[in-house]
């Protein structure tokens, strides 16, 4: 197989994690905007599966296609053919270096019969021996691997002719697997693993519905880097495995980009109150006190955000004085990372203030008595600081 040289570019790195979330968010806007799907099978979804795990018929057991099998079988016998190539390259560099040997062991044997030395023709003679064997391991070596570059050529050919064809078939065999599941339209298709969208009706002030909104386009934003790694490290496992070819730049992108999405989404966790907590004795608590045990323990909270908000900014001040970068080979950027601690931190220092906002309102103003703690549980859904 030829080796890949391919080496991520950082403004395609930096744009691609802009890019990429601004198209995933209108595609799933736009699809949530329709009415009420009578289609089970997706072909946008098909193409994804095709693109990120075609290789192993991921697209064809979407369709629920027999043929999946065939993508399988030529992938594992191109990972078979990997593995010859590699011996066979082993094979051949250690008999391209047994001839090196023989001809340094020729000139040797040669300046020693000038000089007259004792026993020079008979070295000179087994030298020359040696030579025409490592020529003879050499001229195998090289048939042998020839033979199985041959065949691991010819069936990444086949693997990308199977894809294409998979991707001009795709809408065809969306459409004729929707014809056989379609579902009744008086119950239309529903994705159970998306999750409602956030309620701003029991925010009491409008900054709270502000931040909120903010919050959950940072969380949503961020989310669809995942979908980045599936990518890139798809690229990463076809390159080590299949071209030998191992990259520089995989895992030091995607660990810096969850990173980022690790400090980004602060604030929507935060939101959504999903943060880690100790809650043994606030779980038994009312919903009242609840909110005023919240209180209390939000000074802790606010000295960790404006700590990490300051200190933050000063790694990033730092870090955009000398133009950092990493100390890799790739050499990326550190400052766009760095630039996230006061950011992320800025976006859970904003919501803390909500919360903090909706827990004095609850306090002041609770709900009658008359509403059960599920409603008031309701009612302040999101309203409390990770502990």
């Amino acid at each position: 197989m030829p080796e890949l040289s391919f080496v991520m570019p950082h403004w395609l790195y930096w744009s691609g994690l802009v890019l990429f979330p601004l198209a995933a968010w209108f595609i799933v806007r736009r699809t949530r905007a329709r009415p009420g799907s009578t289609q089970p099978l997706s072909l946008t979804v098909g193409y994804f599966l095709l693109v990120a795990g075609g290789f192993v018929g991921c697209h064809r057991l979407y369709v629920k296609s027999k043929w999946a099998i065939a993508f399988v079988v030529v992938f594992v016998t191109i990972l078979f053919a990997n593995i010859e190539v590699r011996e066979a390259r082993d094979g051949l560099s250690s008999a391209s270096n047994a001839v090196s040997i023989a001809e340094s062991k020729i000139k040797r044997a040669e300046k020693n019969l000038e000089r007259g030395r004792k026993n020079a023709r008979e070295k000179l003679d087994q030298a020359l021996a040696s030579m025409e064997e490592a020529k003879a391991e050499l001229d195998v070596a090289e048939a042998f691997s020839g033979q199985w570059e041959r065949y691991s050529r010819a069936l990444a050919i086949t693997m990308l002719l199977l894809l294409f064809v998979d991707a001009v078939l795709m809408p065809r065999l969306i459409r004729k697997r929707n014809s056989i599941e379609s579902l009744d339209t008086a119950e239309p298709f529903v994705c159970p693993a998306h999750e409602p969208e956030h309620d701003p009706s029991g925010e009491p002030f409008a900054y709270n519905r502000l931040i909120g909104r903010i919050n959950g386009f940072a969380g949503e934003f961020v989310a669809y880097w995942s979908m980045i790694a599936v990518f890139v490290y798809y690229y990463e496992v076809i390159a080590r495995y299949v071209f030998n070819s191992p990259t520089n730049w995989a895992h030091e992108s995607m660990f810096l980009m969850f990173g980022m999405q690790y400090l980004l989404a602060g604030g929507y966790t935060l939101r959504e109150g999903s943060h880690v907590r100790v809650d043994v004795i606030y779980t038994h608590l009312s919903e009242r006190s609840k909110a005023i045990m919240d209180l209390i323990t939000s000074v802790f909270f606010f000295i960790f955000v404006i700590t990490l908000l300051v200190t933050g900014w000063i790694f990033f001040h730092d870090a955009w004085a000398i133009k950092e970068v990493s100390f890799t080979e790739w050499g990326i950027q550190y400052y766009p990372v760095k630039f996230a601690l006061p950011l992320g931190a800025a976006l859970i220092l904003l919501q803390g203030i909500a919360i903090l906002l909706k827990d004095i309102h609850y306090v002041l103003h609770p709900p009658p008595e008359h509403h059960d703690e599920s409603e008031e549980a309701m009612i302040r859904a999101g309203g409390s600081h990770g502990d």
